[in-house]
């Protein structure tokens, strides 16, 4: 299972609550007029180089009015904390700090599971240290889902199945934190996104689905509805692909060669547009006409 990417997503979508929840101490002064951009990975490959090291995601926090200065906050998922590498951290921290030609940078480490790490790196000799590292600590397992369960903050109501419960709550945990997704999420698209994420670490079993839909109807109609949603965008999706492939076939058998641009446009389009650039090939002489 993909963790990193599914917290990738997370921070990207929600960039101010993920500040909020996982670096409580920094966010504080990150206001609503602070601007949040995510550092995207290809930025970092074409300007690191060799150096570039693959983590979670940097997000740059700016003030447009210039009032403060800009901040940096790195964050790295890590699910086992004995894969965590504090030199790793450190290593990136630095790069970035080089790169954006700032000292103000937040390294925040967010755990999964329990296990033994390093809280800090300290190198030196007999008589100075020459460098001291520490990063923001954030240990899932350790909160407490009760403190969080009506959090107006939708990643922590989110990341509830992660939290600290027993056994015979698990069936609560999921029914808060669904109940979170639908009241603070307003999109139907992320809501879809979304319930996955929190299926994924609740892991409920059938006996406890079976629960969560006698005590809790509403939820349920609300997950149906998910499904249903769900299923209806694959098949949309399924004859979207198929009607795109179709027509580069046609546009190639035309026109020959079709570039890598207009395969990715082409691949990208709704169905109606795809339906209007295939009457369209009747008529046109270069692929271009057909797209413009």
């Amino acid at each position: 299972m993909d963790h990193d990417q599914n917290f990738k997503n997370l921070i990207v979508d929600y960039p101010r609550e993920s500040l909020r929840f996982f670096a409580a101490d920094e966010a504080e002064g990150v206001d609503d007029q602070a601007r949040i951009i995510p550092i995207r990975e290809e930025q970092l490959k074409e300007r690191l180089g060799e150096r570039f090291r693959e983590l979670d995601v940097p997000l740059l926090v700016e003030w447009p009015d210039g009032r403060r200065e800009a901040l940096l906050f790195v964050l790295e998922e890590e699910t086992e904390a004995r894969r965590f590498s504090i030199h790793r951290l450190a290593h990136y921290c630095l790069d970035l700090a080089e790169l954006f030609g700032t000292e103000r940078v937040v390294p925040v480490a967010i755990f999964l599971h329990k296990g033994q790490r390093p809280a800090q790196l300290l190198l030196g000799g007999d008589r100075q240290r020459y460098l001291a590292f520490r990063y923001l600590s954030c240990s899932l397992f350790d909160l407490d889902w009760q403190t969080y369960r009506d959090s107006d903050n939708l990643v922590a109501r989110l990341n509830l199945p992660n939290m600290r419960y027993r056994a015979e709550e698990r069936v609560a945990v999921y029914a808060w934190a669904v109940r979170g997704l639908l009241a603070l999420e307003p999109n139907p698209e992320k809501q879809l996104k979304y319930v996955q994420f929190v299926d994924i670490y609740a892991a409920l079993s059938d006996a406890e689905r079976e629960q969560y839909q006698h005590d809790y109807p509403e939820e349920t109609k609300a997950m149906v509805s998910f499904q249903t949603r769900f299923e209806q965008i694959g098949e949309q999706r399924g004859k979207q692909i198929g009607e795109a492939a179709m027509l580069l076939r046609i546009l190639e058998g035309k026109f020959g060669a079709v570039s890598d641009q207009q395969r990715r446009h082409i691949q990208a389009a709704d169905a109606d547009t795809l339906l209007t650039w295939s009457d369209r090939v009747l008529t046109a002489g270069n692929i271009d006409e057909v797209l413009h």
